[in-house]
């Protein structure tokens, strides 16, 4: 005990006099280079106030202003093409033929992708076909609905969807200059982004937005229906916009 004792004096003894730095690394040499010496900086009280108080801040806007932002409505009041996404609910299609009669588009475009979790005893059966037949029983006549079925089934559906309609506009000889996209709620900012980057410049893609009828969008956040469609439609909007790059989809 006394050895060790000796030890921890002659130890301290050697150390008296150096600088902190010197210290630090004496100390850290006599520790086999284990251990090292840092300062750092904390948060005293008042910062910690002042960084919950961010927080709230933060959370308290995104709950009452998120919704609005991503359940956008922005028309092109001189479109010829109106496309609603076939995945709707009835409620947003019955809009779309409201929106259809109204402004007196040419045709009304049903955009889908292969049927995920239906069932349907064609595997390639998609849900711009099931729109259409949806449409038709709302009492729309079968000449101004046109399908536009995409075969993809999982992977980057919106967007794929909309290169679809591209498509089918481009080997008919059509070439509008504008297209109004009707979808459902907080999906709105989504689709019409992706729309935007598959029509590129050529095209000014405005959005229409039905609110869900499942929940209240001004409470978004007391139905498990709407906090999950939110929230959902937040990390997929963030995804869509920063990481989602076509030209390497």
């Amino acid at each position: 005990m006394e050895f060790k004792n000796l030890d921890v004096e002659q130890t301290a003894e050697q150390a008296h006099g150096l600088s902190d730095q010197s210290k630090s690394e004496f100390f850290s040499r006599r520790c086999l280079g284990l251990l090292h010496r840092r300062e750092r900086w904390g948060l005293s009280w008042r910062g910690w106030l002042a960084a919950s108080g961010l927080a709230a801040l933060v959370l308290v806007l995104f709950i009452f202003r998120i919704y609005p932002f991503l359940a956008v409505t922005d028309r092109q009041s001189s479109a010829d093409y109106l496309v609603v996404e076939g995945w709707v609910p009835v409620d947003v299609l019955k809009e779309a033929c409201a929106e259809f009669h109204t402004a007196g588009y040419r045709s009304l475009l049903v955009s889908g992708c292969i049927v995920q979790n239906e069932w349907t005893d064609k595997p390639d059966a998609t849900y711009a076909d099931l729109g259409a037949a949806k449409l038709r029983r709302l009492g729309l006549p079968n000449e101004l609905i046109q399908p536009i079925p995409c075969l993809v089934q999982k992977k980057d559906r919106t967007y794929s969807s909309a290169l679809a309609v591209k498509q089918w506009l481009a080997e008919h000889g059509l070439h509008p200059k504008q297209l109004n996209v009707v979808t459902d709620g907080a999906h709105a900012r989504r689709s019409r982004l992706l729309f935007q980057k598959a029509f590129g410049t050529e095209v000014n893609v405005g959005i229409i937005a039905v609110p869900d009828p499942q929940f209240d969008p001004d409470r978004w956040w007391r139905t498990s229906e709407g906090f999950r469609e939110v929230v959902g439609e937040t990390i997929a909007y963030v995804y869509a916009r920063f990481l989602f790059h076509p030209s390497k989809a």
